[in-house]
């Protein structure tokens, strides 16, 4: 017979064994997607509307925004200002264990933009405008749509009571657009304990969408570098009804035309190698010959050509990239000016000289009354991430799964991203854009009527939210 103390510390026992088998029983709450992406559109048309173009960047304005959001799913964030009207936004998801940095998991984009064109554009830039199918705006690819996909990410981990095997970090910066240093840098210099991660995610990648369907998804592991390059030509001043063979304007302009029609040497990295090894087997046989080609000494100037005539962005991840941007000079129509001026910039493959690139255009211009001025480099050169982490494989496990026969392919992008300063700090930061979009589509980035469609948009939140939740959740 058990004593009544006995059949009360029984009954006690059975009793809390059942209400842990309970607990244990209750499954993470289903994720409802639909809800998620009307939510997320409806944020990110109130982000595009805060006007963040830098300078100056207002980008405070946008990180008290994003604030408001995470509170109010009961996510703690933190607003940090860099300086007056700047400042960046943090928020974490923590793990079951004890952090431990090295495995955390960082989520980063910026908020700022760059400017606009107000008259080429068919709706309001800053209006956050949701029509045809599309959201527009400025920033809706670079870089607000991610940032946005980011946020719907945390708040879908949060929301779905995600039990996690290491921290999930959100960070949305500033300034990104014009060097970084009251964003990024800001964060990296003050407040690393608050984003310190092993692992990070942000925008630089893509996800091609070609005939109705995801062909790839490429993931960025490194990226070029960009420095701006002064041309200038100088000469005498005087009457423009006296035209001189001296003039500088005429000078700069037959030096600049010399650059534009000069293409740079053939000099694929291993990143960008595998890259076209990969999509050759997505690409018609002809083009797939050809890239193949690359492998081939011989070949390769050949390949080279043809491979850039099919894409402007294929021909940049092959060589040392060079644009004129700008043109200055003149004051008045009837005054021959003393000094015209061309802006270059330059996106270096990791690992070149823009110094030696200088001496050859210096040759090929071969005239003394033009030189050059290399400007300081807004971005060190910073190692490739690796393609051999847990992160990329999750990159590698998902995809086909949301996006059935794509294939995973690295990349060295041909722009500069804040994932550089992270990559210096022993971070493995990898590159998306995890919304499908077409190549007519990604080249609004930085264009006019810049915009997503709204259905690539909510496959991007399905597919980046998969991706962190496998890489992040606790297993069993």
């Amino acid at each position: 017979m058990f004593s009544r103390w006995a059949r009360s510390v029984l009954l006690g026992a059975v009793l809390a064994c059942a209400a842990a088998g309970k607990t244990q029983a209750q499954p993470p709450a289903a994720m409802d997607f639909a809800k998620l992406s009307e939510d997320a559109t409806g944020w990110l048309s109130g982000l595009l509307k805060i006007n963040t173009t830098n300078p100056p960047g207002n980008e405070l304005a946008a990180a008290k925004f994003l604030a408001g959001i995470l509170e109010a799913e009961g996510i703690a964030a933190e607003v940090i200002e860099s300086r007056a009207g700047r400042g960046i936004v943090v928020a974490r998801l923590r793990a079951r264990a004890v952090a431990d940095p090295s495995r955390a998991l960082l989520l980063l984009a910026h908020t700022d933009v760059v400017g606009v064109e107000r008259e080429k554009w068919t709706v309001d830039p800053f209006g956050g405008v949701v029509k045809d199918g599309y959201i527009w705006g400025r920033g809706a690819i670079d870089d607000k749509g991610m940032v946005i996909t980011n946020l719907a990410v945390l708040v879908g981990l949060k929301r779905a009571g995600a039990r996690l095997d290491r921290d999930v970090i959100f960070l949305a910066e500033g300034d990104e657009e014009a060097g970084g240093d009251d964003g990024i840098e800001f964060a990296i210099r003050q407040h690393w304990e608050k984003i310190a991660a092993g692992f990070a995610i942000n925008e630089g990648g893509t996800t091609r969408a070609r005939n109705g369907r995801v062909q790839y998804v490429g993931i960025q592991a490194s990226e070029k570098i960009p420095v701006n390059v002064e041309v200038i030509a100088t000469g005498p001043s005087g009457h423009a009804s006296v035209p001189r063979k001296d003039n500088p304007v005429g000078r700069l302009a037959a030096a600049v035309a010399k650059i534009f029609a000069w293409d740079p040497p053939v000099q694929p990295t291993a990143i960008t190698r595998r890259y076209f090894e990969r999509i050759a087997e997505l690409e018609e046989p002809e083009l797939a010959k050809w890239m193949r080609a690359l492998e081939t000494p011989e070949r390769m100037t050949s390949a080279a050509r043809r491979i850039s005539e099919a894409s402007p962005l294929w021909a940049s991840m092959l060589r040392n990239s060079i644009a004129p941007t700008i043109l200055r000079g003149g004051i008045r129509s009837n005054v021959v000016p003393a000094e015209a001026r061309a802006t270059l910039n330059i996106r270096m493959i990791p690992g070149e000289s823009v110094q030696a690139l200088v001496e050859e255009l210096k040759k090929l211009v071969n005239d003394p009354q033009v030189r050059f001025v290399i400007e300081a480099a807004s971005r060190q050169p910073a190692p490739p991430s690796s393609l051999e982490t847990e992160l990329y494989a999750s990159f590698e496990r998902v995809t086909p799964r949301v996006f059935p026969g794509a294939a995973v392919v690295p990349m060295m992008s041909t722009w500069a991203t804040d994932s550089a300063q992270l990559r210096l700090r022993n971070v493995q930061a990898y590159g998306i854009y995890a919304y499908p979009l077409t190549d007519e589509e990604s080249a609004r980035m930085h264009s006019d009527d810049e915009r997503i469609p709204l259905a690539a948009f909510r496959q991007g939140i399905e597919y980046l939210y998969a991706v962190v939740e496998d890489f992040a959740r606790a297993r069993p």
